[in-house]
């Protein structure tokens, strides 16, 4: 249609406040208040209010604190009183329903679902013996009304966005779905009763509102029909929305002009597309016309629904002006829940723990560091122990140089000594040959007497710098083995670094190599990821169960409903063990894995071990050399000084040796002169 005409809407009026021993502003503005959304709000604060303070203090039927409480009933006017806090909510709810059918029923058409959910809940958690306008019929024919009146809204809302005609007609007849309830239940005679001269009013709104919704619907299943180009169907459907129109034309006398004023606009709407479709049919597509019973029932859709209510609810409520006073069973329930959390986490720790010693002994058994399992890296760059030893020596460039100075100077000292020896040990063994002449000349063993005593102690002393020589001798051969054995080394560590680096062993790994180590090493990172989920879990489910504390709704649930809430409440755990449950299951899956592709790395460990072991030799002998440059230094000087000091004895005792033997040899001269001489002249 091109416009959508409206009906008028049942609203229900508001229940009036009697007696109540309650703080009297607090009364006043709960029951007396403004017929708007802000009225709405200030019901359900109120409402919320009265079940915390019920949940405290025993103010419920028979109770002790239970103080009369008066509301007059809607249908007859009369008081009724109860001793009973619940009957005061009660009231407030149904006048929070009431109060939302009539914000419903003006221009805006809101509020119709919200206006269900509160008379729903009155139905389903209250007494029905409290009211007659409480009662289950009463409420079921509210509830139906609000919904009716409701989809009524959304078939207004679906029409004015074009939505699409077969859609429509299911909303259209959803409406007709709900009204036929509410109509069931207003030609019940006990119901009938209770509403007394109302209930003819409603019922006749309702017949009527049954019929025109119920031509509505036909209506755009015909323009469906049109869409399909199914023209026989479509002149049914117009015949069949036209023929309930009228019925429901008869079922208005007596209402308002504005229900006249849509019916004739929706009179005018269908005549019209009955009138042209059975024209079009008629003289231009000549279909049969089937019979309407014949075609498929339209299936209402139900799109709205009773909006739940919850009284406790701080977004509504505000804060509980009650919070302080927490009554003992509340502690007590509140234990209870304490312990359902432990025995939760217990559990879940038990699983987790039994994995965690699995998934530890595995690893252990693997040997697998995942810091190190990799150390290819560690190949492209010279360690900085090795570094801080290049840098030390590129700021001394005369190290060697220094080094190889010195231990020539060594040996120059060295050779100069051992050849002052051996000229001493020379001229002392040509004494000793020049004297076993003589002795053989003469024919006597012992030596002369009037020897020079001198020769002895010479020999005596050169024996001594022999001995110390030798010595000295095999400490500087070992001097110089080390030099050589650094020498190479300290020249690789004072040149460029890349001659270092390259000097470094490297390991060539296959393609095939490197993809068994990329492959070991993602299954690792999986099983770290694995532990590193499973702790983050742990954590967030510790934290969670420390923050969780539901004393305040404790304190307004009734004992017997204390197990169903630690039901509710325990199951905000149940996502996050779904998540730990998976963690845990995964662990065989990674660990099976890990184990395949650690039986393929087995090669490749060792390979890599080999040159690790190299690497890590030949750095620490690079070191070593550099550590040693010192001590080679410092042994050097010492070597020169200490023959720099035997050279000196050496020369001296040289000195000594020559006149010694000068002495011995005029000595020898002597005795053969005087030999001679003994000897009787030749015949």
């Amino acid at each position: 249609m091109e416009a959508v005409p409206r009906m008028p809407m049942i609203w229900l009026d508001l229940k009036e406040a009697g007696e109540f021993a309650f703080n009297a502003a607090v009364k006043k503005s709960a029951v007396s208040v403004p017929r708007d959304f802000e009225g709405c709000s200030t019901l359900r604060k109120y409402l919320g209010q009265l079940h915390f303070l019920q949940s405290r203090i025993p103010m419920g039927n028979g109770q002790d604190a239970a103080v009369p409480i008066t509301w007059t009933e809607i249908f007859s006017g009369k008081a009724v009183t109860h001793e009973d806090i619940k009957y005061e909510q009660a009231c407030v709810l149904y006048n929070l329903g009431a109060l939302h059918s009539m914000l419903g029923a003006m221009d805006k058409r809101v509020s119709e679902e919200c206006a269900a959910g509160a008379f729903t809940y009155l139905r389903d958690h209250f007494p029905h013996s409290y009211s007659v306008d409480m009662s289950h019929q009463i409420l079921s024919l509210n509830i139906n009304l609000m919904l009716g009146q409701a989809q009524e809204c959304l078939l207004e809302k679906s029409m004015l966005d074009n939505r699409k005609s077969f859609l429509v007609a299911r909303i259209s007849a959803q409406v007709v779905d709900y009204y036929k309830e509410a109509c069931r239940a207003l030609e019940n005679s006990e119901t009938a009763s209770l509403l007394g001269k109302i209930q003819k009013d409603w019922k006749k709104l309702v017949q009527m509102k049954i019929y025109y919704f119920a031509a509505v619907a036909h209506l755009h299943m015909g323009k469906q029909a049109e869409e399909q180009q199914k023209f026989g169907e479509r002149v049914i459907y117009f015949q069949s929305a036209l023929d309930k129109l009228n019925e429901a034309i008869k079922l208005a006398k007596g209402q308002p002009e504005t229900v006249q004023e849509a019916l004739r606009f929706t009179m005018d709407v269908i005549g019209g597309k009955y009138n042209s479709a059975k024209k079009d049919n008629d003289f231009i597509y000549h279909e049969a016309v089937p019979a309407l019973d014949t075609l498929q029932s339209v299936k209402g859709a139900p799109l709205v629904k009773a909006l739940p209510v919850n009284p406790t609810d701080p977004a509504v409520t505000g804060p509980d002006i009650f919070a302080k006073l927490v009554p003992m069973a509340a502690h007590e329930a509140s234990s209870l829940y304490s312990e359902e959390k432990a025995k939760l986490l217990r559990d879940v720790m038990a699983k987790i723990e039994a994995k965690n010693e699995v998934l530890d002994q595995f690893m252990d058994s693997m040997q697998l560091d995942p810091e190190t399992v990799d150390n290819l890296d560690m190949y492209n760059h010279i360690p900085p122990v090795l570094m801080e030893k290049c840098a030390a020596l590129s700021v001394r460039p005369d190290t060697v140089r220094n080094l190889v100075q010195s231990m020539q100077v060594l040996s120059g000292v060295f050779t100069d000594v051992e050849a002052s020896l051996k000229e001493i040990r020379d001229l002392l063994e040509e004494d000793e040959a020049q004297e076993r002449k003589l002795q053989e000349l003469l024919g006597r063993v012992p030596p002369a007497p009037g020897s020079p005593p001198g020769l002895a102690e010479v020999s005596k002393e050169c024996s001594k710098y022999l001995e110390l020589h030798e010595k000295a001798s095999f400490t500087n051969t070992e001097l110089h083995r080390a030099m050589n054995l650094h020498l190479g080394n300290l020249r690789l560590l004072g040149g460029p670094l890349e001659q270092v680096r390259a000097a470094l062993p490297t390991p060539t790994l296959s393609e095939d190599d490197k993809q068994v180590l990329q492959n070991l090493k993602r299954i690792l990172a999986k099983v770290q990821e694995m532990r590193d989920q499973r702790m983050s879990l742990e954590q967030q489910l510790r934290e969670m169960i420390q923050k969780d504390d539901i004393t305040t709704s404790l304190v307004t649930t009734d004992r017997s409903e204390m197990k169903k809430l630690f039901e509710e409440q325990l199951k905000k755990y149940d996502q996050l063990k779904v998540y730990l449950e998976q963690n845990l299951a995964a662990q065989e899956n990674v660990l099976k894995a890990l184990t395949d592709a650690n039986v393929k790395y087995a090669a490749v460990r060792k390979a890599l071990a080999e040159v690790e072991h190299k690497w890590n030799t030949t750095v620490q002998t690079l070191v070593a050399s550099y550590e040693a440059y010192e001590d080679l230094m410092k042994k050097s000087q010492e070597g020169k000084d200490f023959y720099t000091d035997l050279e000196g004895k050496a020369a001296k005792l040289l000195e000594r040796a020559r006149a010694a033997c000068q002495a011995s040899e005029a000595h020898r001269q002597q005795l053969l002169e005087r030999e001679l001489k003994k000897q009787p002249p030749p015949r």
